[in-house]
């Protein structure tokens, strides 16, 4: 099979803004609403929200500024530079790592979901490969190609669940809103907590940047690709309210796709529209896990620079499917769920965040 090559390797400000946006808006959207609603009374969820995109547009700023700083350069070169590259060895190896859980994770996620909606009779183990199948076909290309898919779906993705949003006005009660301001501050920097692990992603940028036209653009891109689903997740939280209520949204697994569920289309012509929507969804959880899969082959061939990218996507694709099979109840996915959230924390914050600092108290610039 021949790999089409490109005209343009690279990539600008536009693609970047998608690509955040895209590895931000996942499965998680789909638990959100009931996660912050389960730590917050009432309505308050959205201030959880908002906190939490701020500290994540915080981070998000401290990557774009550590790649930026080094024009063009990968994520284990630059490391190397920073400090020594026995640390970006391990850095990078354990990233990959990271990544390859991200993907298991939203691999086993969608099949547990599209079994749930969608194909109640076909085995959960089938429909996770038949989907790993296509996102190891997407991978095998140019990482600009899969990043460029970002801009073909996620404004369609989007369009899809507004107008689904906009339909379920009538349903939308205001009075389920009430009462305001009730949360203890515990509560609101819980639900942040529960918000954050939904925004983990953008750290992809760290493998992306050497990709950018114009580094210097990134911090930008990285603004208004966490805004975006920051905006998104707090109208889908605030209608997720206004239309089961706060106990509603707290017993309800997937708010997102009850909410379709609710729409009434006039003339009942199409009574189903949450399958449109979820299998529109599938779109941008395939960029997400693809993106998630290419950058944990970046990280491996980075560390192993004799491996091919195609013999580390055959190894790769093996192990994905077993771990992402391996959690045998929703108890043992659920840790995994929480394994691959602290480790985002690690590497999308704290590790960033100390490579800066060492980057501006050495002076270390792209010249090393």
């Amino acid at each position: 099979m021949s790999v089409f090559k490109y005209a343009d390797d690279e990539i600008g400000q536009k693609e970047m803004i998608m690509t955040v946006a895209s590895m931000l808006i996942g499965v998680g959207v789909l638990t959100l609403p009931r996660l912050v609603a389960h730590e917050t009374s009432s309505s308050d969820g959205w201030i959880s929200i908002l906190l939490a995109g701020a500290v994540t547009l915080l981070f998000g700023i401290i990557v774009s500024k550590l790649g930026s700083r080094f024009n063009q350069k990968s994520f284990f070169e630059y490391t190397s530079i920073i400090a020594s590259k026995p640390v970006a060895y391990v850095l990078t190896f354990l990233q990959s790592i990271y990544f390859f859980l991200f993907c298991a994770y939203e691999m086993r996620a969608i099949a547990s979901i599209s079994k749930q909606y969608l194909f109640d009779r076909t085995p959960i183990e089938f429909v996770a490969l038949s989907f790993l199948l296509v996102i190891i076909y997407a991978v095998s290309g140019s990482s600009v190609g899969l990043i460029r898919l970002n801009v073909m779906f996620l404004p369609l993705v989007l369009s899809i669940a507004l107008l689904m949003l906009a339909l379920s006005i009538g349903i939308f009660e205001f009075s389920n809103l009430k009462p305001f301001f009730i949360t203890p501050p515990l509560g609101i920097l819980k639900g942040s907590e529960q918000a954050m692990y939904s925004m983990l992603g953008f750290e992809i940028v760290l493998f992306y940047i050497s990709l950018m036209r114009r580094p210097k653009e990134t911090t930008k891109a990285m603004v208004y690709g966490i805004a975006i689903p920051v905006i998104f997740y707090l109208i889908i939280f605030i209608f997720g309210i206004g239309i089961f209520s706060h106990a509603g949204t707290v017993n309800i697994m997937f708010p997102a796709i009850e909410i379709a569920k609710e729409i009434e289309i006039p003339g009942e012509f199409f009574e189903r529209f949450e399958s449109v929507f979820f299998v529109i969804w599938m779109m941008t959880i395939f960029n997400t896990t693809s993106m998630a899969m290419d950058v944990s082959r970046i990280c491996l061939t980075s560390v192993f620079k004799k491996m091919s990218k195609r013999t580390c996507i055959l190894i790769l694709s093996p192990l994905v499917y077993l771990l992402g099979m391996f959690p045998k109840d929703q108890v043992e996915f659920a840790m995994l769920g929480n394994i691959i959230s602290y480790s985002g924390v690690l590497f999308a914050a704290v590790v960033p965040t100390m490579l800066l600092i060492v980057a501006k108290v050495r002076g270390v610039t792209e010249n090393g």
